[in-house]
């Protein structure tokens, strides 16, 4: 069974195909305003359709994609230049599963530029996502206000009718809902969102609501929040239902064409990366939208997992620096940490996602001095993205970034193609950084090209380094007791100045650190999760009431995904508190189900008072269906290859580094900083005072040096 995961970043598209007799096969391509574009791109240089580029790791140049042209290229731009759409040649491989990880979704949330929605709840509650939880922005900035929601104020409507805790308050007469359809329909919405109070529990006028707007609007999608998220606390419920409707149009044509050009090219399945870490099919995907705001950067997450099992570091901070930005994660045991609430673009989103905290400090991150804070140094959030991209792209960018500092300071080969016919330009750089220092020096600081370059990866180092921080030290993990796995284009080259700067004495560079999000999701699960509202305090609770909430969660999960494990999960609290702590639940006992829970309480906070009554507020069922692993190894030459020497810049201090060639290695090859390692997809950099040998699973394992 041939599989493929495809990730679209802003900078270039990555792809890993996993042979049936093991084999990994990668590509990168640049990516384009069109995520489309890229994701396509890669497929066809795979199948070798494509306009060029056979590729044995790194394409070759092709039309599309070469040029400045290319990268503005737009899908229907793209087909036009390959014969209406169906290529060139025929494939000559098959593929039996797709898996892509996308950024619709996000990029939407973050650009404001999903679909216009109506809102529909419950009469006076209009308000409600302008409320929020009455918490500021900033806690001492009384001028910054929270983003705005994704709906208008004049396209919320209310409904009169009235649910609580108990049953009907305020009947919901046919009139009104005739009224309220006219209402939609008179504001002629893309789509709908229906969010009413308790819901959750009573959704008898929600669903009536919903079914006449799908009945009068047909052709414009429907969210409702007893179907998008059936849980207490209408501010999260409301937010994520209207989130759901505002991306559904955009994602779900995206998937749609997705799955037809992938099927016109053999794919015999197609899969979309969800937030939580799993895979859903295309028909799935379309209709939940909102589970894949993070669908990109969780792939990374499973991929590190992957690599922290095979290398018997089972715990595991992550950093994914790619050109736009860097994600730091954490990874426990071997396995992706979650949470059921986060936000992407200020929208509160209550849906179970990997874990994941994202800075502006990638590859393609602009350095600049800040006129507003004394002159300071800063990096990020704004990236020179694909295009123009940094300027030793030679591709018109002129703005010095991470990647020209990096390359200034000798980290990285000019003569080595990044991807298509992107090709590192030192001269550029130098032009880039040269202001940067000149305008340094008129500032009062110690001018020099060199001197910019050096400051702008110790800023960049510093703002990842506190990402890293707020995933471990802020949720009560200590990273000294952890190992940091550092992938994507330019995050093996931070690795060892992150450890240092968190006391961390263990780095990890996995095999095909460039391309590890796309092996992720080559490798992620099948998986679906559900939940459902189930209000009870432990004490007194009887397990048949248990096995019955349970029950339809499990009849669902065992429905839409055969074959699948069911994992059964409690949101568990003690009464009064205002967060939940979620627990595996093995059987029905409420005692055992209370002692998992005080032990998961006192890991994460540090206490837990067994005299607390304790209650369950959510059940969750997580059904999956795992897939064959791929088999992580290094080559199978036995030479050992002659290292290179490169002089470059560590610490401000100019050092001879050898450099090896990353991802032709043998196991047991030890290697000692200050060195560079330079592979296909990505390089990295093993610091003075750092050293290390080679996995068998062709990960690179750094020690600090006692």
């Amino acid at each position: 069974m041939t599989r493929l995961g495809v990730d679209v970043g802003g900078t270039f598209t990555d792809l890993v195909a996993i042979e049936p007799d093991g084999r990994i096969h990668v590509r990168k391509v640049v990516s384009t305003e069109d995520p489309a574009v890229g994701f396509l791109r890669a497929i066809d240089d795979y199948l070798g359709t494509g306009d060029g580029g056979r590729g044995t790791g790194v394409p070759g140049k092709r039309e599309a994609g070469s040029g400045k042209r290319g990268d503005r290229a737009t899908i229907d731009e793209y087909w036009g230049k390959r014969e209406g759409g169906r290529g060139k040649g025929k494939a000559e491989r098959g593929i039996d599963l797709l898996v892509h990880g996308t950024t619709v979704a996000t990029n939407a949330l973050l650009e404001r530029r999903g679909a216009r929605v109506v809102l529909v709840t419950t009469a006076g509650f209009e308000d409600l996502l302008w409320l929020r939880r009455q918490d500021r922005a900033a806690l001492y900035d009384l001028a910054r206000d929270h983003p705005p929601p994704a709906v208008a104020r004049d396209d919320v409507i209310g409904a009169v009718e009235r649910m609580s805790a108990d049953g009907v308050v305020t009947p919901l007469a046919a009139s009104e809902i005739a009224r309220v359809v006219r209402e939609v329909r008179a504001r002629a919405p893309q789509s709908v969102a229906v969010a009413c109070l308790f819901a959750f529990r009573h959704r008898e006028h929600e669903r009536a609501l919903a079914l006449a707007l799908r009945a009068a609007l047909p052709g414009i999608p429907v969210a409702a929040s007893h179907e998008v998220l059936p849980v207490f606390r209408e501010y999260e419920r409301t937010s994520t239902t209207t989130a759901e409707a505002y991306l559904r149009p955009r994602v779900g044509g995206y998937v749609e064409r997705a799955a037809a050009e992938a099927a016109s090219r053999g794919v015999a399945a197609l899969r979309i990366m969800t937030s939580s870490g799993g895979t859903l099919d295309a028909g799935h995907a379309a209709g939940r939208a909102a589970t894949l705001a993070l669908s990109g950067p969780a792939g990374g997450v499973i991929g590190a997992g992957l690599v922290a099992r095979a290398v018997g570091l089972p715990d595991a901070l992550t950093l994914d620096m790619g050109g736009t930005s860097a994600d730091a994660s954490l990874v426990l045991g071997g396995e992706a940490l979650f949470e059921s609430a986060g936000s992407v673009g200020g929208i509160p989103l209550a849906l179970p996602a990997v874990l994941i905290e994202t800075v502006g400090a990638g590859g393609g991150s602009i350095a600049r001095l800040d006129a507003g804070g004394g002159g300071a140094l800063r990096v990020g959030p704004d990236s020179a993205g694909a295009m123009p991209g940094p300027a030793c792209y030679g591709r018109g960018g002129t703005a010095p970034t991470v990647t020209d500092a990096c390359l200034v300071l000798g980290w990285l080969d000019p003569t080595r193609p990044l991807a298509d016919a992107v090709r590192l330009d030192p001269s550029a750089a130098e032009r880039a950084l040269g202001a940067l220092g000149r305008a340094l020096g008129s500032r009062g600081a110690a001018p020099g090209l060199t001197r910019a370059a050096a400051g702008i990866v110790e800023v960049a180092t510093a703002v990842m380094a506190r990402a890293l921080k707020r995933v471990s030290v802020a949720r009560g993990v200590d990273p000294r007791r952890l190992a940091l796995i550092p992938f994507g284009g330019a995050g093996p080259l931070f690795g060892c100045a992150l450890a240092d700067a968190l006391g961390m004495t263990t780095v990890v560079v996995p095999p095909y650190p460039g391309v590890l999000s796309a092996l992720g999701l080559a490798a992620a699960a099948e998986r679906l999760d559900l939940v459902a509202s189930f209000h009870g305090a432990l004490d007194g609770l009887d397990p048949a009431a248990l096995a019955a909430g349970f029950a339809p969660l499990v009849q669902q999960g065992a429905v839409e995904l055969p074959g699948a494990a069911l994992l059964r999960l409690a949101d568990c609290r003690f009464a009064g508190q205002g967060y939940e702590v979620t627990v595996p639940v093995t059987g029905d006992d409420p005692a055992a189900i209370g002692g998992a829970f005080l032990a998961a309480h006192c890991a994460r906070y540090g206490h837990a008072d067994p005299s607390l009554p304790v209650e369950i507020v959510n059940l969750r069922v997580v059904a999956t269906r795992a897939v064959a692993l791929p088999a992580l190894a290094t080559p199978t030459r036995v030479a050992r290859p002659v290292a290179a020497r490169h002089e470059i810049i560590v610490g401000r201090r100019r050092v001879e580094a050898d450099v090896w060639p990353l991802g032709a290695l043998p196991a047991g090859l030890e290697i000692a900083g200050p060195a560079i390692l330079a592979g296909p997809d990505a390089s990295g950099l093993v610091e003075p005072g750092w050293r290390g040998a080679v996995h068998e699973s062709g990960a690179v394992v750094l020690e600090r040096a006692a």
